[in-house]
Formats: structure tokens, C-alpha cells, sequence
């Protein structure tokens, strides 16, 4: 049986969902349950046309009230207020001239709160960050990406910065008090969908910054993105796959970035990108780009593809074969290169639906050809782990490797996340035997 103990520490690094955090998202009223006469107003024009009937002196009194309400919740809020009142010029159009003041007014009430890690913080992957001025003697620094859900487990995506020290201690940095939405420089569409551009302002830590759903597919969330450091000679990418949720349908996309502040978002292409779970070796293999995926809800695949928002065909190379991942396997991100090969952390469902985290050791040239596998989990719930939101879950997106270790943030029953450090030549010494 493979000792878990003996290679992999547990830290007490919990990250928790935190409701004060909080964003603007629009908020469109509900229309009325009878259908309307086409000359009658929607609510959208009662509330406009109810703002408007008020004097200047109380529409000034209202939008100080709200200023005085949220100011300190959120970054420019007048200029949001605006950009919202922006959007719906088309309809506001029917209703005359404005004043700033009451345009700024109107788009406050077409905004709501919503906390976007009130319920969960979750599945995260882990990279080296870009910047690694700071970085301790020794040590590293590292961005983490974690799932966060809120009201009506809808996913966002959230970041957190932290370092290894040079004896592979961890911290994380405290959160920033604000979140902050990216505004859409670039829209594309596409038969796929669309293609989209975010940029943050480079003054908001990374920390405050959320990526929530800005397209159809993506509108009931996107949930667990799996972050890799791709390098193509000298030029260094940082590409995450994610399951992109529209509330009826799943598919896989692609985001990346050089720098975590401006993302790109596309659709991805092929029979291959119709399921979740992909995850993008952080090289190319013999000239092309390679995937681990699971095509059929059970098995692994290995997918090459010369283009890398196309993904068609595959070989399983990874089937259930223990009785702690009977019901299924699917990767924990992308796979670490090592001297020995790639190391493939996977995860494995068992009885009463309990998910263990694993791992499998692919031959360096050929990953189709698996060198060692895990007969028992690396990290199973332990009693502490076992309650939450969905009990029984130990899951992760994507581990890094540090010197001698392999530094593992997981989640724990999709409610909070912790770390672990696992030594890689235990590991390898367990795995082989």
C-alpha cells in the first residue's frame, strides 16, 4: 500500500469563502408574467420614467445617499453607474435628454451586489508568478487561481499571490478589501462564440481581480480552470483551460495571458473540447501541442493537436483500475515535468462517491506510455475534509513543482482550500514500488 505519510505534509494554509467580498453585476428586472400590449412600457421604463419624475434636487439627494451607501465597497462607482446607464442607451433613448446626475442615478438601479465567494472557494491551480522581484532568497512566488461561487452557484474566477520560502514554507498574501470586475476591450464572434478580451487597471492587486461570465456559454459559470506556465522556446504563456457553463450545456475554453491583466477568453474547437477536464502539458510534445483529457466520463485520453483551439481524436491511456477510482478518473491538472517523466496528478472516484487524489508517472518523450501509477491515493478526506458543500472531496486543478517538492493546493468537500507538500523522490521511490 502507498504510504501517503511518508511523502506528503498537510499545511493548515486554509483559504475560506468570504461573503464581504463583493462585486456590481447588472441587474435586469424580471419582465411582468402577462404578456404586455406593444405600445406598454416594460419595467425597465416605469423605473427609468419613476427617476426622472423626481426634481433635481432629490435625484442629486439619492445618488448621494447611494454614493454614501457603497463608496467604500467598491472602486468608481459614478463612472460604473455611467457605464451601466452606457449599455442601455438604446432604451434610454425613448425617454429624451438626462442630466449626468440622473443618468448616474438610473444606472444604479440597473446594478446589484453579489458576493461572488459566499458559498465556495475552490478547485485551485497553482503557477509561478511573472514578476518574481519579491520573491524570497531561495524561494518563489506564485499566483494561485481558485473557483469561487455565490448565489446560485454561479462560478467566477479569483486570484491569490503567495511564496514558498527557501525551506518550503508557504504564505499567502492577505486579500484585498476591494474586487474589481475587468471591463471587455475586444469582442469577437465566431460560429464557436465569441471571443473575448478582458483588461483590469494595473493599479487593483491581483487579488481584487474577478473574472465573472461575460458570454452565453459561460453565463452559469466558469468553474475550474487549470493554469500552466507554456513555454515555446523563449516565449512564456500562461494558458488555463475551463469548463465553460451556460446553465443547459458544458464545454471546454481557453483563457490566457503573460501577465494577469489583460486575459484572453476563446472558445475551444473539436469533438475533444465537448467535455470538461482538460488540461495542456506545459510544452509541446515532438512539435505538437498535447492534452489530457476525458473524452467518455471514465477514461484518460492523450490528445496531440496542431492547432491549440483544436482538439480531435485521442488514446485512452488511463482506465480505472483501482477500487478507489472504479467509478471514474480524471486529471488534477497539467502534468509536472520531471527528470524521471511527466508526473500526472489524477483524481478518483470511488464508493459513495468519495474523490481521492492520485497520480500517474508518463514516459517523458512518449506520454502514451504510463512508467508507474499509484495503487492507493496521495490524499484522500481526512475526517476534518469530509464535510462540506459536496462531503467527501479532495480535488485539485493543478499542483507546481519546487525544487525537491511538489507544492499542491486542493480543495476540500468544493467548500475551502488548503496546500500540501509532497518530496518527489519519495514519491517516485513509492510509486515504483
Amino acid at each position: 500500500m502507498l504510504q501517503a505519510t511518508t511523502f506528503l505534509n498537510r499545511k493548515a494554509l486554509y483559504l475560506r469563502p468570504d461573503p464581504a467580498r463583493v462585486i456590481v453585476r447588472p441587474f435586469k428586472p424580471a419582465t411582468e408574467p402577462r404578456d404586455l400590449n406593444p405600445t406598454d412600457k416594460t419595467r425597465a421604463n416605469h423605473i427609468v420614467d419613476r427617476v426622472l419624475a423626481l426634481d433635481s434636487e432629490a435625484v442629486t439627494g439619492q445618488l448621494a445617499d447611494v454614493l454614501e451607501n457603497f463608496q467604500g465597497r467598491h472602486r468608481n462607482l459614478l463612472a460604473t453607474f455611467e457605464a451601466r446607464a452606457d449599455v442601455m442607451e438604446q432604451a434610454l433613448s425613448a425617454h429624451g435628454t438626462f442630466s449626468t446626475v440622473q443618468r448616474q442615478l438610473i444606472g444604479a438601479y440597473f446594478l446589484h451586489e453579489y458576493s461572488f465567494e459566499a458559498s465556495a472557494l475552490f478547485n485551485p491551480s497553482i503557477v509561478p508568478h511573472p514578476d518574481q522581484s519579491d520573491a524570497p532568497k531561495g524561494g518563489l512566488r506564485f499566483i494561485l487561481s481558485l473557483r469561487a461561487t455565490g448565489e446560485g452557484h454561479v462560478s467566477s474566477l479569483t486570484f491569490r499571490v503567495g511564496a514558498i520560502a527557501a525551506d518550503g514554507s508557504l504564505t499567502v498574501d492577505p486579500t484585498a478589501r476591494l474586487a474589481s470586475s475587468p471591463r471587455i476591450s475586444r469582442r469577437v464572434t465566431g460560429p464557436e462564440g465569441d471571443c473575448i478580451e478582458l483588461t483590469f487597471n494595473s493599479d487593483e492587486e491581483l487579488s481584487e481581480r474577478v473574472i465573472f461570465p461575460v458570454t452565453e456559454s459561460q453565463s452559469n459559470g466558469i468553474e475550474d480552470a487549470r493554469f500552466v506556465e507554456f513555454r515555446d522556446g523563449d516565449r512564456k504563456t500562461y494558458y488555463a483551460t475551463y469548463t465553460a457553463y451556460s446553465g443547459r450545456a458544458i464545454r471546454s475554453e481557453l483563457i490566457e495571458t503573460s501577465d494577469f491583466t489583460s486575459f484572453r477568453m476563446t472558445p475551444l474547437k473539436g469533438a475533444a473540447a465537448g467535455n470538461k477536464g482538460m488540461a495542456l502539458f506545459p510544452r509541446k510534445i515532438g512539435g505538437k501541442y498535447a492534452m489530457i483529457a476525458r473524452q467518455d466520463n471514465e477514461n484518460l485520453y492523450l490528445i496531440y493537436s496542431d492547432d491549440l483551439y483544436t482538439w480531435d481524436g485521442g488514446e485512452a491511456i488511463l482506465k480505472p483500475e483501482f477500487p478507489w477510482e472504479f467509478v471514474q478518473i480524471g486529471n488534477c491538472g497539467s502534468p509536472i515535468e520531471l527528470d524521471e517523466g511527466w508526473l500526472l496528478l489524477t483524481h478518483g472516484v470511488g464508493p459513495v462517491r468519495k474523490y481521492s487524489i492520485g497520480a500517474a508517472l508518463l514516459d517523458k518523450s512518449d506520454p502514451s506510455k504510463v512508467l508507474a501509477r499509484s495503487r492507493e491515493p496521495l490524499l484522500r478526506p481526512e475526517p476534518s475534509e469530509r464535510e462540506g458543500y459536496v462531503p467527501n472531496v479532495v480535488y485539485t486543478c493543478g499542483a507546481m513543482r519546487h525544487n525537491d517538492q511538489i507544492i499542491l493546493p486542493y480543495a476540500v468537500s468544493d467548500t475551502f482550500s488548503n496546500f500540501a507538500t509532497i518530496k518527489i523522490s519519495a514519491l517516485m521511490q513509492a510509486m515504483k514500488n
